[in-house]
């Protein structure tokens, strides 16, 4: 069949669309229609046999000394990654500018260069190597099998692998490097799409572990086109306050461990530095019962952390009251507010209420849900909860508690920082020792034993 004209392709999802448009109608992504050329003919899709690069063997002989993970030297980093880097793996670093993943991976290249017995090479795409170099000083990231190129076209630091031979490839960033087959600006749908996938297939030739810096767009999500994401084996969001020292390293894809792990860090101006027990960080120790103010134990990945919810209630001045959320899913706690205001019939619609958590901690599992109703109704009777109390479950819209899961680690978790008591939802397993609980079904039954 014959086809004339031309032809509109989605950039990011390959959707084929009739005519161009602003924003696709897929993906909902804007600016990614691209004219394309329609070919003559339509190709037939007949593949002929080829020999194999290597023969297909039994899933029992398969050699998997060679894929096993080798440790990073930074415990936290090597907590998320599963152990550390596997060889022939791309593993995508994003984040806000200025959060620290320069300051990360230099701490990488160096523990890797000191330990591993293989060289490392840190390619900057946005740095001069003298910027570098004094920012690795101040840390104390220098070492004699670092190597450092300052290079933003990709066929360069191809040469540099091949000059260097290293055991570990840094890319800062991927945004700004740009490739001579691919058309288009450095950092564009195209160039990124290009050398993300030049980079992909030297890793997997060489066997070579590739970290790829990635910048991200203004919702938070990692810029250019979706596939980048899809290309590389595993996506590790970095995460931060600038007014706070604490940063998360938060595994999003992960094809060779949990993809919901976290690692927390500390940036200082002497470097970063791994937080191996951050749950002290996300709480206030008061000299006396706050109200307001409410513990509970969230679990991510593996690791139980405690968190501390705030919230305060004040008589509204406005026709319609505000509802301020800090830390928080704002569409859970709002459902929370409403069933603490039908259930338990405390009424909230004339007042402002504010609700945040202590340290910068983001907290969106619904096992918080009872310290959000626990503050919330501590504030608003202004009685103080007490400080050794915990509590945990999740709130249904007919007020009943339900269980979640790992009741027993964070409980444990709990104990193990002096808390005396908990509120757990019924059935909720073998609990452990030292902390007394108390199975609440509802959330009227969990005010009335306050």
């Amino acid at each position: 069949m014959v086809r004339k004209g031309t032809s509109y392709r989605c950039a990011e999802c390959g959707l084929d669309v009739a005519k161009w448009v602003g924003r696709c109608p897929e993906c909902h992504a804007w600016g990614t229609i691209e004219e394309r050329s329609a070919p003559t003919k339509s190709p037939v899709a007949q593949v002929a046999a080829g020999a194999p690069s290597s023969p297909a063997k039994p899933i029992s002989e398969v050699d998997v000394e060679t894929s096993r993970a080798r440790p990073t030297g930074v415990a936290e980093l090597d907590r998320v990654l599963g152990g550390g880097f596997v060889p022939g793996a791309v593993t995508l670093l994003a984040g806000e500018p200025g959060v620290g993943k320069s300051t990360l991976l230099l701490e990488v290249t160096h523990q890797w260069a000191t330990h591993s017995g293989t060289s490392a090479l840190y390619v900057t795409g946005e740095e001069s190597a003298g910027q570098v170099r004094l920012r690795a000083e101040r840390t104390g990231n220098v070492a004699e099998r670092m190597y450092l190129a300052a290079e933003s076209d990709l066929s360069a630091v191809f040469g540099h692998v091949d000059d260097v031979k290293p055991g570990l490839l840094i890319v800062d960033s991927v945004q700004t490097m740009s490739s001579p087959q691919a058309e288009g600006a450095p950092g564009g749908v195209t160039q990124v799409r290009a050398v993300a996938s030049a980079l992909v297939a030297l890793a997997k030739e060489r066997g070579l572990p590739v970290v790829l810096v990635g910048h991200v767009t203004k919702e938070g999500s990692v810029a250019g086109p979706r596939v980048l994401e899809h290309l590389v084996d595993v996506v590790l969001q970095f995460e931060g306050d600038k007014h706070s020292t604490l940063r998360m390293v938060r595994g999003v894809k992960n094809r060779f461990g949990a993809a919901d792990e976290i690692g927390c860090f500390e940036l200082h101006d002497e470097g970063i530095v791994g937080v191996a027990d951050p749950s002290g960080l996300f709480l206030n120790r008061h000299a006396e019962a706050v109200p307001g103010t409410a513990v509970t134990v969230t679990v991510e990945g593996k690791r139980p952390l405690l968190g501390e919810v705030q919230a305060l209630v004040a008589d509204s001045a406005l026709p319609q009251p505000r509802r301020a959320v800090s830390g928080l899913d704002s569409s859970r706690v709002s459902m929370v507010l409403a069933v603490l205001e039908k259930r338990t019939g405390h009424p909230l619609g004339g007042k402002d209420v504010y609700t945040a958590t202590v340290g910068g901690m983001k907290v969106t599992e619904p096992a918080v849900d009872l310290a959000v109703a626990l503050a919330v109704w501590s504030a608003m009777s202004d009685r103080a909860l007490s400080p050794r109390l915990v509590a945990i479950g999740e709130v249904g819209l007919a007020g009943e508690i339900r269980r979640v899961t790992g009741v027993g680690r964070r409980l444990a978790e709990a104990a193990r920082l002096g808390f005396t008591h908990a509120f757990v939802p019924p059935d909720a397993g073998p609990l452990p020792d030292g902390i007394k609980t108390r199975e609440v079904t509802n959330l009227a039954e969990a005010l009335n034993t306050l």
